[in-house]
Parts: structure tokens; C-alpha cells; sequence
């Protein structure tokens, strides 16, 4: 079911060729081209990310890439392949090149090709781009190899933001902010309300619910470190003014008339819509894609989607009457920056 509502959204993502008349002799025609090869990576370490997989590889087939790898760790206790779940999610969107590699070497990899010593044939081809998140070092490799290959983003730790009043849910805000911050002991978790009851009613909430978690130690560490807070604001336009500053990773907005609020944003990662739209139903099943930009980066950059894969390339279609049109403009523009060179090779075809 995720992979069938991840194809429904990506595949309206789609663009078209587009060609704009303007003038007689003179169009210009958009096209997109797809990246021809891309490698995936998906992390295997404290967890295991098989959405990452459909994340990542619906995006790319939806864009029309017509070559895909997948890079996982090893694991040990999997005789050295890949996590099972990551396996069967390749299986399960087509994909049979899943290569038992981990870290900046698999980045590495991707980029430069990988050649059998003996016969120096390839064992993994290059690829023109990398997508996927990682730890630091897969993020360091994706910004040295910048421009030697094309990547997504260099993700970091994970992110909630909620914009919360008094009409919210404490327990579900709670289990909101934990289930981000069982990610990682540096996640941050941070709500944002212009409620003191309520943010009384979350702290309380959280002690219950850490209690019983799985994961009670690394949540602990994430809540309480310098990364996470409650926050109280006096009003509701404070509390959008603190959230699109901050640009996290994953917003919610629980608050009355939540969709009227959540057109005034402009930046975050992903928005979601209501107390029923919890950040767990973006990472797995909305349809939307859970590869997001962090560390302030959503007030800039947008997620993974067909875009990311596609490129823009113009064909500048003129003939000798739709070059005569603007040759004057030309002529004088070159000789304003004094860059004769640019206007003769316009005022030759004149002649």
C-alpha cells in the first residue's frame, strides 16, 4: 500500500514538455531529461529503512531513470548482505542491483565505479547521482563529491516541529514528539503552543509514554537535550513566526482550523494537517515522501520528488526572421557590457 500511494502522488509530479511561442520564428521549448543512473543509498545501522527504499526508487522510476542501484550495509547477522526487509523492497519495486556496501565507501562507489581487479570489468558502473540519507560521514562523502556526481541533500538529524493551542491532543502531541525522537539521540523534538495548560499536559504525557517505550533510553537523551523544548508563545502568530524561522524537517499543526494555518507556512519540509496526520503516516503511507531537508535547509530546498531527477534543458529554436526580431536589442546589450565579439556574431547573420 505505501508503494501504491507513493506512485499515485510522484506520478502527478511528472512534467511536460513545454514550448512557448514568442514571436514569428521564435520559440523556446522546455524538455526534461532524467538522470540516466542513480544510486540509492539506504542506511542499515541502529534501524533499518526499508521506506527508504520506496521513498527513493518510486521517486527515481516515476522520473523515467532508466538505471538504478541500491547501496546498503552489510549485516552481520545476515550472512554480510543487506537486511532482509531491504532486500524484499527492492524485489518488490523491481530493482536487482543491490550492492552489500555501507558509509562514505559506498558514495564512493556510486561515483567513481567499482572495476574486478583481474579483468577490469565493472562490478558497479558510475552514476550521475546519489540520493538517500545517511550518518555524517555518507553526508560528508555527498558534499566532497559534489559535482563529480549530483546529490539529493546532505540530511541530518531528524526533525518535529508542533504548532499546537489548546484544542490539541496532549497524549497525541506526546507520541508525536517521541516518535521522532526515538530516532536518534540528537533528534529533535520540539513543540511550539500558545497553551501553558497544554504544554503541562504534554510534559506529563511524555513521562508516561517514555516509561513504557521501546527505545526509553535514547528518547530520554534526545528530549532532553539542547535540541528539543517546549516552547509557550503568546499567540498564534508567534508561533508561526518560531516555526517558519526554525524551517524543521516535519511540521504539524494541531490547532483549530488547521488547514487555514497551514497555508500561512513557508517554510518546513513537509506539513501536516491536523491532530490525524501524524509524522509516522508521512514516513510510511501518506504518499508524500519522507526524504526531507534539514538543519534549517526547508527554508531553501524542497524533498525528494520527481524533480530531484529530472533535469531542465531549453531548446532555443530561431530562424533568420525570429533572430532579426531581436538582433537590435542584442547588438546593444553586447555593447554595453562591451563584449563587441557577442553583437558581430548576431549583426554577420544580418548581412
Amino acid at each position: 500500500e505505501s508503494i501504491r500511494r507513493a506512485r499515485l502522488v510522484h506520478r502527478d509530479q511528472r512534467r511536460e514538455e513545454h514550448t512557448t511561442v514568442l514571436g514569428d520564428g521564435a520559440r523556446v521549448v522546455e524538455r526534461w531529461i532524467p538522470a540516466a543512473r542513480v544510486g540509492l543509498y539506504v542506511p542499515g545501522g541502529r534501524a533499518v529503512y526499508p521506506s527508504s527504499v520506496v521513498m527513493n526508487v518510486v521517486a527515481a522510476q516515476e522520473a523515467g531513470v532508466g538505471s538504478l542501484a541500491i547501496a546498503s550495509p552489510p549485516q552481520s547477522e545476515n550472512g554480510g548482505w543487506p537486511h532482509p526487509t531491504i532486500l524484499a523492497a527492492a524485489e518488490l519495486l523491481g530493482v536487482d542491483e543491490v550492492y552489500a556496501m555501507g558509509g562514505a565507501q559506498a558514495v564512493a562507489a556510486f561515483a567513481f565505479g567499482v572495476r574486478d581487479v583481474e579483468g577490469g570489468s565493472w562490478i558497479c558502473r558510475p552514476v550521475a547521482m546519489v540520493t538517500g540519507p545517511g550518518n555524517i560521514w555518507v553526508a560528508a562523502a555527498k558534499r566532497a563529491l559534489r559535482g563529480t556526481i549530483g546529490i539529493d541533500s546532505e540530511a541530518g538529524p531528524t526533525e518535529i516541529a508542533i504548532l499546537a493551542d489548546d484544542s490539541a491532543n496532549a497524549e497525541w502531541v506526546a507520541a508525536d514528539l517521541i516518535s521522532q525522537a526515538e530516532h536518534d539521540v540528537i533528534a529533535a523534538s520540539v513543540l511550539v503552543t500558545t497553551s501553558a495548560e497544554l504544554a503541562a499536559a504534554v510534559q506529563d504525557a511524555l513521562r508516561v509514554q517514555v516509561a513504557a517505550a521501546k527505545h526509553a533510553e535514547r528518547i530520554t537523551q534526545a528530549l532532553g537535550g539542547q535540541q528539543s523544548a517546549i516552547l509557550i508563545v503568546d499567540d498564534l502568530e508567534a508561533g508561526l513566526r518560531l516555526v517558519d524561522g526554525y524551517a524543521a524537517e516535519h511540521l504539524e499543526i494541531q490547532t483549530r482550523d488547521a488547514a487555514a494555518v497551514a497555508r500561512r507556512v513557508t517554510s518546513a519540509g513537509a506539513i501536516f494537517v491536523g491532530s490525524y496526520a501524524p509524522v509516522a503516516l508521512g514516513d510510511y503511507c501518506a504518499g508524500s515522501n519522507h526524504v526531507l531537508p534539514t538543519g534549517g535547509a526547508a527554508a531553501h530546498s524542497s524533498g525528494l520528488s520527481v524533480q530531484t531527477f529530472l533535469r531542465g534543458v531549453h531548446l532555443i529554436e530561431y530562424d533568420e526572421v525570429g533572430l532579426a526580431g531581436v538582433a537590435d536589442h542584442i547588438e546593444v546589450l553586447a555593447a554595453a557590457e562591451d563584449l563587441p565579439a557577442h553583437g558581430t556574431s548576431v549583426s554577420l547573420r544580418r548581412r
